[in-house]
Formats: structure tokens, sequence, C-alpha cells
């Protein structure tokens, strides 16, 4: 397909394509002369996961080429391909330098690590030093532990089970996919896309269950 089909079928205007071409974001066509190049379909699911990293996920240019580097990295396996594109993605804040000497901080990252211990996820535990994810649990247990909220690896658990039956079905669907870059795309705008939606259904479940046990008055 030409750059204006390719326009029409992503909703993205032929200036902002050939600015992601410029930026590296979108791979080159297939060059048929000085001036023409021809697409195909995977420039138009490239586009569909760069809109959903800059429009829907609020990411800098700069990372969304971080992260895209690493989608196109067939030099790693699956596992990690996958890894290091999600790590690229912007996270939580984490504790700074300071909050190194806070009680708090010590006590979540004893509790986390009493959470990956029960569960059996070892993974999570050898690269727990190098984790934004592992960092990004580990603050956002020490915020609750400061308010009050002394949030403790058996109260995680039931939760942690969830999310990996989540993970679970998220992998199921990203296998329906034929290669090794498509997964790794698909798995990526699930981050983005599909993270807001699980949040709305957990607050939409909050709201039932709550009328269920006391009632509307």
């Amino acid at each position: 397909m030409r750059l204006a089909e390719l326009s029409e079928r992503s909703g993205i205007s032929t200036a902002t394509i050939k600015y992601y071409l410029r930026e590296g974001l979108l791979p080159p066509g297939r060059r048929i002369s000085a001036t023409t190049a021809d697409y195909d379909e995977t420039h138009l699911r490239r586009l569909r996961l760069v809109r959903a990293l800059i429009q829907v996920g609020r990411v800098s240019v700069a990372t969304a080429k971080e992260v895209l580097r690493h989608v196109d990295d067939d030099s790693l396996g699956t596992a990690m391909r996958l890894g290091a594109a999600l790590w690229a993605l912007p996270q939580v804040p984490e504790p700074d330098d300071a909050d190194e000497v806070d009680e708090a901080v010590a006590t979540a990252r004893r509790e986390v690590d009493r959470l990956l211990e029960t569960l059996g996820w070892s993974t999570a535990r050898d690269l727990a030093a190098i984790s934004p994810d592992h960092r990004s649990l580990v603050a956002a247990v020490a915020s609750l532990i400061r308010l009050g909220y002394p949030w403790d690896a058996e109260m995680m658990v039931p939760y942690a089970r969830l999310m990996h039956q989540v993970a679970v079905y998220d992998l199921d669907i990203v296998e329906k996919h034929p290669s090794e870059a498509e997964k790794v795309e698909v798995a990526v705008a699930g981050a983005i896309l599909v993270e807001p939606v699980l949040r709305a259904m957990h607050r939409l479940a909050q709201e039932e269950e709550s009328v269920r046990r006391y009632g509307l008055a």
C-alpha cells in the first residue's frame, strides 16, 4: 500500500507517519522509486503500537524508541525480549536514594521477598536487583505502610495469584500471533491499553460487591 492508504487505514496523518519514519519509530517501506515507497501490514501494526505508546501511554518519543528497540531485537529469546520491552515502559515512582534508610522501604522489601518466596516465583526473585517492577512494588507497599496500612506478604498472596491467572490469559492471547515480533508487540500494546481496562473492571467489581453486601441505603 502507498503512504496515503497507510494513513487512511491507520487513521494517522501522512505528516505524522513521515515524522515517525524520520524518528525511526516506523521502519522504512520498500522503495519503489526515488519518491515512492510501498508499505504492508507490518507497518500498519507498528503504527497502531506507536500510537498506543505515544497517544494513550503518553510516553516520550525517546522512550517509545527504546521500547521498540527491544521489540525488534531478535537476538533475544521471547521471554527476555518481552521483559526488556516491558521494563522500558514508564514505571510507578521508585524509592529514591534517601529512602534506602527508610524503615518502611526496608519492611516493604522484606514482605515482597516473602511474597515471592511463598508464590515460588523464582524468576522474579532472581531478577529483583534489576527489575523496575520489583522496585515499583516495593515503593507502593512502602507507601501503604507509611500511611498506616501495613500490607504484608499474606495479604498480597491472593492478589498475586489472581494476577498470575491474568498473566496466563494474557500470554495465551499473545501466543495466537505467529511471529516473535508480533507476540512482543501485542504484549506491549496490552500493557498500555489493557491495564486501564483491568483497573476499571476492578473498581466496577468493588462497586458491585459493596452493593451486594451493604445495599444502596
